[in-house]
């Protein structure tokens, strides 16, 4: 449970964020008992070079129900304006096609297009009706002129499709003939739901982004939990997940460091109430002198960041990996210090220990064989499922 040292921290952080914040942004609007909540997010980073006059059909899984959707669309890691001439939502039936009259145009501003300026994000208007809980949601997107850097989230580990020329009003997926493993451009879905409705972001590496699960399948970690979330008795309904394969908690390289990504993948969505921590693990194993009191106090940024934000953060040890090549004794001893840190010194509102549910009760420094993917460091899905599984619900229902 969160140490009393810390519920005063961040009681005084909200206080001075609710007396300097600016207006709320149109993104999370609210209205009474009811506003926005993310329910899909993912992490954008580059994309190698954008491609004029291509379609994109985007399968995405909802967590949290809702009604009025809204998409983001990134264009963060262009180095031009990027514009978007068709825009479509809809529910998938099989591959790539959709439910029968489900596709509809999504508008910006009021207009079918949009055009994204580089380094920018831009939301679309609420699209009326009801969007179910753990459902395939598809966003068709059409990009005339797109050039320079892409926008997206690399390793979906989900089958989405692209095709040549406009074909996003088509429900069918006939000419929708090739097949990606990755998103574009859409980093962001949020619905509006009762205002005592939140949702948990998962900030983590590839372990989170679900490398090593089966793919189509929604088998990463935050997947399960999100079906867990789905029957439990709690408010916190939506899960974003924000891992990026190989990502660091402090230096940048796999998609930007953790520190300087927060604010994009995790503090602007909207509904979030708790961060979910899960990172660190890349730093220690990349041998670049960091220490588990640089890694301490990435940590502590990340907490008094999010605090001030008004969200609690939930830290998860870090998993043993023990057999991956980059492991040694002296990461090990650097781990072991961290993971300390992380269940005994009381900034965290809550802790999860992963390390304790993964490892072998042989060796402490392996991954159990039973959950793992086959190198030693990524969880199979049984070890995502047995993650989900350890995580205490109560301890995601919290605020200031």
């Amino acid at each position: 449970m969160r140490a009393r040292s810390t519920r005063v921290r961040r009681m005084l952080a909200v206080l001075l964020v609710a007396a300097c914040a600016p207006a709320a942004p149109a993104s999370a609007h609210s209205s009474g008992s009811r506003h926005d909540v993310i329910t899909w997010g993912a992490s954008a980073d580059r994309l190698g070079d954008a491609v004029a006059d291509r379609s994109y059909r985007l399968v995405v899984r909802t967590s949290v129900a809702g009604d009025d959707l809204r998409i983001r669309l990134s264009n963060a890691f262009g180095d031009r304006p990027v514009t978007f001439d068709s825009v479509y939502a809809g529910l998938r039936r099989q591959g790539a096609a959709l439910v029968h009259d489900s596709n509809r145009r999504l508008t910006f501003g009021g207009a079918r297009f949009v055009t994204v300026p580089a380094g920018a994000t831009a939301y679309s208007d609420p699209l009326p009706g009801r969007l179910p809980a753990a459902t395939d949601l598809v966003i068709s997107l059409h990009t005339p002129d797109a050039a320079g850097p892409a926008t997206g989230h690399g390793m979906a580990m989900q089958t989405s499709y692209t095709a040549r020329g406009d074909h996003t009003a088509e429900e069918d997926g006939t000419n929708w003939t090739d097949p990606t493993g990755s998103w574009f451009y859409l980093d962001a879905v949020s619905v509006r739901t009762s205002a005592a409705t939140g949702a948990v972001v998962a900030l983590g590496d590839s372990i989170t982004d679900g490398w090593a699960s089966t793919t189509d399948t929604d088998r990463r970690w935050p997947d399960y939990l999100a079906r867990r979330l789905q029957k439990a008795d709690t408010t916190v309904k939506g899960v974003a997940d924000e891992g990026i394969s190989g990502n660091k908690v402090l230096a940048d390289g796999a998609g930007r460091s953790a520190l300087n990504r927060l604010q994009q993948d995790v503090l602007s969505h909207p509904g979030v109430r708790t961060v979910f921590l899960f990172e660190g693990v890349n730093d220690l194993k990349a041998h670049t002198g960091v220490m588990a009191q640089d890694l301490i106090a990435g940590y502590r940024q990340i907490v008094d960041r999010a605090h001030a934000a008004g969200e609690c953060v939930v830290g998860a040890t870090v998993a043993p990996f023990k057999g991956w090549p980059e492991w040694d004794p002296a990461a090990e001893t650097v781990r072991q210090e961290v993971n300390a840190f992380i269940r005994d010194s009381g900034e965290f509102d809550a802790v999860t220990d992963f390390d304790r549910i993964l490892r072998s009760p042989y060796d402490h420094e392996r991954i159990l064989p039973f959950f793992d993917g086959g190198d030693h460091l990524h969880p199979n899905d049984k070890g995502m499922q047995a993650m989900a599984d350890a995580v205490d619900l109560r301890a995601l229902d919290c605020g200031p």
